[in-house]
C-alpha cells in the first residue's frame, strides 16, 4: 500500500500533528508513506514514521496569479503522480491546493476535511464544522483513521483515540501523578536523525523564545526584559535567547543589559537543531510560536504570556507541561495575526499580562 500525506504549512502545525504520523504508522505499518511539504518544514518530517519526502515549491513573487500557481501546482503533482500508483491520500492542510494537489497526484482515496469548496476533490470529505472546535492535533488525528477499506487487519486500531491520552492519562484524582499515555518522551533523534545537534550549556540555563510570525501573539521586549530582570536576581540561571534571523535584533538589545545574565543563540540553525538545547532547559517562556511547540515536545516546562490565539484549538501539547497566562479581554480569541483595535485597546490582551504574573507561574510550577 502506497500512501501520501500533504503535511502542514507551518512550524506550529507541523509538530501537533506527530499524534496524527505516529497513529498512522501504526495502522498502516507496513505501507509506503511519503510526505509531500514545503521547504520550511522538510527537516521536521518524523523520519521514524515515513519512508520519503517530496518538496512542494511554493510560487515566487512572479508567480501570484491564480494560473501561475496551477501551473507550478500541476507539476508538482505530475512528478508525485509518477512514483504511484497513490492507494491513499490524506491533506492535512485546509486548502483548496491541497486537495487538487492530491487529485491530481492520482491518489485513489482521498482524504481531508470539506473547506475551501474543495470536497469535488475528496472522495472522502470530513465535515469542518465538526472538527473546527477540536484541538488541531485532534483534528489532525482523526484523519489518520479515514479510509477503513485499506487498514491493516493487525494493527489493533479500530477508530480515533483521544489526543488527551497520547502524551498523560488524567488521573482520577488531581493529587495523583499523571499515568503515562501512549508515548512518553517524543524521540528526537530518532525523528530527526540529520540534525546538527547544539550542545547545550554545562550550567543550568532557561530559554526566551520571543519570536513570533504575527505581532498579536509578541509579547512585549520590555515585558520580556522586566520578566528575565525577575529570574536573574531570583536564580542563579542563565538565560539563552532563541529564534530565527529576526529575533536576532531583540537578543542583541536584550543582551546589553548584563544584569539579566542573557545569551544570543539566535540563528543557529533550523529548528531540528534546537531539540536539544530545549530539552535541556529548566523551562521555557516562548511567545505562541512554533519553538513553544518544540519545547512542549520535548517535555520541558513552558510557559506562555498568550495573545490572539485560541488555546483549545492550538495550545502546545507534549509530555511537558505547559502553562499559558491569558488575559481575556472583550474581543478575545481573535485569532487574527494583526490586531484591530485601537489606543488603549490595541493588543490589550498582551499588555495586560504583567512579568510578575508570568514569573508566579514559574514559581510555582518549576521553582518551588
Amino acid at each position: 500500500m502506497k500512501i501520501l500525506v500533504r503535511a502542514p504549512n507551518w512550524i506550529g502545525d507541523q509538530l501537533m500533528a506527530y499524534p496524527f504520523f505516529y497513529f498512522l504508522r501504526k495502522r498502516y505499518p507496513r505501507a509506503q508513506i511519503t510526505v509531500a511539504c514545503v521547504p520550511w518544514v522538510a527537516d521536521l518530517q518524523f523520519r521514524h514514521l515515513i519512508d520519503a519526502v517530496v518538496v512542494v515549491q511554493p510560487p515566487a513573487a512572479h508567480q501570484r496569479s491564480l494560473w501561475a500557481r496551477l501551473q507550478l501546482l500541476e507539476a508538482a503533482a505530475r512528478e508525485v503522480r509518477k512514483q504511484g500508483p497513490w492507494d491513499l491520500g490524506i491533506t492535512l492542510p485546509n486548502s483548496f491546493g491541497s486537495a487538487w494537489y492530491l487529485w491530481r497526484a492520482g491518489c485513489a482515496q482521498r482524504v481531508g476535511y470539506s473547506a475551501e469548496a474543495r470536497r469535488w476533490f475528496l472522495t472522502d470529505a470530513r465535515p469542518w464544522a465538526n472538527a473546527s472546535g477540536l484541538h488541531r492535533s485532534q483534528a489532525y488525528l482523526n484523519l489518520a483513521f479515514s479510509g477503513q477499506a485499506h487498514a491493516s487487519k493487525d494493527s489493533g486500531l479500530d477508530g480515533a483515540p483521544s489526543v488527551d491520552s497520547f502524551w498523560t492519562v488524567p488521573a482520577e484524582n488531581d493529587l495523583d501523578p499523571p499515568v503515562r499515555g501512549e508515548v512518553d518522551v517524543f524521540p528526537a533523534r530518532e525523528a530527526w536523525p540529520m540534525a546538527k545537534t547544539l550542545e547545550p550549556p554545562s550550567d543550568p540555563y532557561w530559554i526566551l523564545a520571543p519570536g513570533s510570525m504575527a505581532d498579536s501573539r509578541r509579547w512585549g521586549e520590555e515585558q520580556f526584559a522586566e520578566l528575565a530582570g525577575k529570574i536573574a536576581r531570583e536564580t542563579a540561571l542563565s538565560g539563552m535567547i532563541v529564534g530565527g534571523p529576526k529575533e536576532a535584533p531583540i537578543a542583541e538589545r536584550l543582551k546589553q543589559d548584563r544584569s539579566l545574565r542573557l545569551k544570543d543563540w539566535t540563528a543557529q540553525g533550523p529548528v531540528p537543531d534546537l531539540w536539544r538545547l530545549f530539552r535541556d532547559a529548566r523551562f521555557v517562556v516562548s511567545n505562541d510560536s512554533g519553538l513553544a511547540h518544540l519545547s512542549a515536545l520535548m517535555g520541558t516546562p513552558t510557559f506562555l504570556p498568550w495573545g490572539a490565539g485560541e488555546p483549545r484549538r492550538t495550545r502546545p501539547r507534549g509530555p511537558g507541561a505547559v502553562q499559558i497566562e491569558v488575559n481575556a479581554v472583550a474581543c478575545w480569541p481573535c485569532e487574527k495575526n494583526h490586531c484591530a483595535q485601537v489606543g488603549s485597546d490595541f493588543l490589550a490582551c498582551l499588555r495586560g499580562i504583567s512579568p510578575q504574573q508570568v514569573w508566579a507561574q514559574i514559581q510555582q510550577g518549576v521553582l518551588r
